[in-house]
């Protein structure tokens, strides 16, 4: 069976590499996209506004530096991005900046260029539901969910940049503070939180707030491209995205049919003959909606209420008097944010190295080269409380992802003090007892009777029946004898592996926060990041 097309890349898998090959892996190709990524300088009206966009936010001479060198020739860049998350999002979003910094970092080192960690918002998204809330996660068991409780969140459209917090906030501040309150540094991170998720901020500037906060020293800039002075710059991308939209779907749906043929799933669809971005015909704060071809020149609204259609014409004219109404999908936004900078490398997400792969032809159709791809930090958090668990149970971290069913089985046989079998082997040795002598008397069977045979199967088929129910009640019973070990196994994958998902996934920074600190979790996450690596790596703060 062929795995997920990220896990086979990160694997070095041949039919991986040829759709997205490994160039971060190598010195000598990161050394060639810094140089090709150098020749292609940020236009000094488009850093103007970044510029003013960084000023708003907590002090950072890091990131005034920073900001001073992309004004310079030769100047690169390594970026990355994600949603507007409550309160951050899920941990992975602070290991996708930390991994973008000692990118940079390493990139600088090795090929002596000035280079800079990027971190865009990507604030043009309208799916609510994905970041209106957050997981906290509990020492005590399930992590708890805190939300702004948006009523008509599922049917939202409109980018999330537009979003008030709201009065919500307030109520998923508090519920933090219940449930964090006592933790050591609590306070800190709690303060912080406060201080920029107000009710009548948007979510994109809570979020940007609280991650300056969190990487001032290391100089992340920061770049949101929901801004009516960026839009301009936009807009040959969008224009482009519409008027070729044909040959560029056709040439991506070949290559989804490759990656198809080679044993790997679609990760983003393409829609035949549409463009990939997205148009507001109610106004920039208006709900967005994908163009499907309707004719000559003509577009329809995909899910528009009243079924409305838009041609050509009229696009190209909103482009030029509002380029705000058009907004960017998964597969358009690494395009333009690269045609915006200089980017040697970008730091993604699986799932982000899965739209890379493709990507090749949209980059090929527009002459630009593709970046480096860069797979995030990923991190097992270890703390205190996980490693006591793991030391009392006498399980690896690995470990505690097997199944619950079969992990605790094993422990009880492991435990017991008698040596009790597992379930499959008392079922196997039960069974295998009958059937053998089953077996031998369906010789003397035949040659007495041979319609005795049929009364033999049936009796076989009950025999096992029982047996299996028999052994599943036994193993129930193993796994269940130990009710101390079986609450402390349900402790520690709520930790670590939380509804079975990787940890990173789930929980959201605000408990190892409110336990260690703010700024020093973060530090420790960037002590362990290892450059230009996607392994899985404990974190035992």
């Amino acid at each position: 069976m062929t795995p997920s097309f990220p896990t086979a890349w990160l694997k070095g898998d041949p039919r991986a590499l040829a759709f997205l090959p490994d160039r971060f892996r190598h010195r000598a190709a990161r050394a060639e996209a810094a140089a090709a990524s150098a020749l292609r300088p940020m236009s000094s009206a488009l850093l103007d506004v970044v510029v003013a966009q960084n000023a708003r936010l907590a002090p950072s001479p890091a990131r005034e530096r920073h900001l001073e060198e992309l004004a310079r020739p030769g100047t690169i860049a390594v970026v990355t991005g994600q949603q507007m998350g409550l309160f951050l999002g899920p941990l992975f979003t602070l290991y996708k900046a930390a991994a973008a910094i000692t990118a940079a970092r390493a990139l600088r080192e090795e090929t002596g260029r000035p280079c800079v960690p990027v971190f865009w918002l990507q604030t043009e998204d309208h799916d609510l539901p994905e970041v209106d809330h957050c997981f906290v996660a509990s020492p005590r068991g399930s992590a708890k969910r805190v939300a702004l409780e948006v009523p008509e969140a599922a049917a939202s459209r409109a980018p999330v940049a537009h979003r008030k917090l709201g009065a919500g906030v307030t109520q998923a501040l508090e519920a933090l503070r219940a449930e964090l309150g006592a933790e050591p540094q609590a306070s800190e991170h709690l303060e912080l939180l406060a201080r920029a998720y107000q009710p009548d901020a948007t979510l994109a500037e809570a979020f940007t707030q609280v991650l300056a906060v969190l990487f001032a020293d290391e100089g992340l800039v920061f770049i949101d491209p929901r801004d009516a002075r960026l839009a301009p710059f936009a807009a040959p991308i969008h224009r482009l995205a519409i008027q070729d939209a044909a040959a560029i779907s056709t040439a991506l749906s070949r290559r989804v049919e490759a990656l198809t043929q080679a044993g790997f799933s679609e990760q983003v669809h393409i829609r035949p003959g549409s463009p990939l971005g997205f148009y507001s015909p109610d106004g920039i704060e208006g709900a967005r909606y994908r163009l499907d071809p309707a004719g000559a020149d003509t577009w329809s609204l995909v899910g528009h209420p009243r079924g409305a259609t838009v041609t050509t014409g009229e696009l190209m004219d909103w482009l030029e008097r509002e380029p705000l109404r058009f907004t960017t999908s998964a597969l358009l936004r690494p395009l333009l944010q690269d045609t915006w900078l200089p980017t040697a490398a970008y730091v993604g997400g699986p799932g982000e190295v899965s739209y890379f792969a493709q990507l090749s032809p949209l980059y090929e159709h527009a002459g630009r080269p593709m970046p480096l791809v860069v797979p995030r930090a990923r991190f097992r958090v270890l703390d205190d409380r996980a490693r006591r668990l793991l030391h009392k149970l006498g399980l690896t971290p690995d470990e505690v992802g097997e199944p619950r069913d079969a992990l605790l089985t094993r422990l009880a046989t492991r435990d017991a003090a008698e040596p009790y079998e597992p379930a499959g082997t008392l079922e196997a040795r039960l069974f295998g007892a009958f059937a053998s002598e089953l077996d031998r008397l369906g010789e003397s069977m035949l040659k007495l009777d041979p319609q005795l045979l049929d009364a033999l199967k049936r009796t076989r088929g009950t025999v096992r029946a029982a047996v299996s129910r028999l052994a599943a009640r036994y193993g129930r019973a193993l796994a269940l004898r130990d009710e101390v070990t079986t609450e402390r196994v349900d402790r520690l994958r709520a930790m670590l592996v939380p509804d079975g998902a990787p940890q990173e996934r789930i929980h959201g920074m605000a408990y190892y926060a409110c336990r260690f600190g703010s700024r020093a979790f973060t530090r420790q996450v960037l002590d362990a990041c290892v450059p230009f690596s996607g392994d899985l790596r404990d974190l035992t703060p």
